[in-house]
């Protein structure tokens, strides 16, 4: 097969793969529906009082019915469309902005003697029950799911047979799929005042007085750079889901703890193998990958749910021993 016709055969297909299809003159259903409800509208409007109405004013009343039509077929804010937009943003209204744990499905009001008055907070329903010591998350709705950190490569300075090698491995894995994926690409900051200190205190080891003057230098070249600029970093999470929609395994009776215990654990060996698979797979493309242990589930959450926010403290491993130290008097 020539070049050409390989060109030939080559489709794009857009980066948004849920966009509504056209239907006519480039407008989707939704669009057209408001489009005919304004005219609709506006022709009642119009047919009830242009017979005791001057022309002028027939006209001041019609038009901000068919500007606020079209304002709302095509107006978009943040990927939405305004119609969508406003709808979200009412519902963000009436949802409570305080919620509390809580194991019950409801929050308990206060005792009769108590004075304070107000809205109950809702109780809050995170996605993640609870995540394993092998890094395996337990949904709140039922399956697991496993976290895996890839890296990226410069795509852009790929020569042209490069880049169609990489997107026919790419394509190879995502073919290859039988659960639910999904890819997360996100922004965060980064601080790099620990690497700074890192070669600080190294660079007092080092023989050699040039390299540890160079040390210190860069140290400090870190620090200065860590102050000046907001520094951030690309983050690529890949999400692996197994049993999705499964009701979670603690709704089994309790004398079938053995069976509940032995689920969970085959359900944990099999989508952690789909995940070592797809860190694999994804390996011979260039990419630095490597599937997330408990410790690092548990900040990847935090850092979700309170981007910058502080993380929470270290917690005993089910396996070790739990010791305190006291302070000599």
């Amino acid at each position: 097969m020539t070049r050409q016709e390989d060109e030939a055969l080559t489709a794009k297909i857009p980066a948004d793969v849920d966009q509504p299809d056209k239907i006519l003159y480039g407008f989707t259903a939704r669009q057209l529906a408001v489009l005919t409800s304004t005219g609709l509208v506006a022709s009642g409007l119009y047919l009830a009082v242009h017979s005791w109405l001057p022309f002028a004013a027939v006209i001041a009343s019609v038009l901000p019915v068919v500007a606020l039509g079209c304002v709302v077929t095509v107006a978009r804010r943040d990927g939405m469309s305004l119609d969508r937009y406003v709808l979200a943003a009412l519902r963000h209204l009436q949802l409570p902005k305080t919620r509390v744990t809580t194991e019950s499905e409801v929050v308990e009001p206060p005792p009769g003697w108590c004075r304070a008055r107000g809205r109950l907070p809702s109780p809050l329903r995170l996605p993640v029950r609870a995540v394993r010591h092998d890094g395996v998350m337990e949904l709140a709705e039922g399956g697991l799911a496993v976290l895996v950190r890839a890296g990226t490569i410069p795509f852009g300075l790929q020569t042209p047979a490069e880049q169609a090698a990489l997107v026919a491995v790419f394509g190879r894995w995502l073919n290859s799929l039988d659960v639910p994926v999904q890819i997360l690409v996100r922004t965060r900051a980064v601080d790099l005042s620990g690497l700074s200190e890192h070669f600080a205190t190294a660079a007092a080891g080092l023989a050699e007085p040039a390299l540890e003057r160079a040390a210190h230098d860069h140290a400090g070249f870190l620090a200065e750079l860590n102050q000046v600029r907001d520094l951030l970093i690309r983050e690529v999470l890949i999400v692996l889901q197994s049993g999705a929609g499964q009701q979670p395994s603690a709704a089994l009776p309790s004398w079938r703890s053995r069976s509940r215990k032995r689920l969970r654990d085959s359900g944990a060996a099999v989508v952690m193998r789909q995940a070592e698979e797809a860190a694999r797979a994804l390996s011979v493309l260039g990419l630095t990958t490597g599937v997330l242990d408990a410790s690092e589930c548990v900040g990847v959450l935090a850092e979700a749910l309170s981007p910058g926010g502080p993380h929470p403290v270290d917690i005993a491993g089910p396996d070790e021993v739990i010791t305190a130290e006291e302070a000599n008097s």
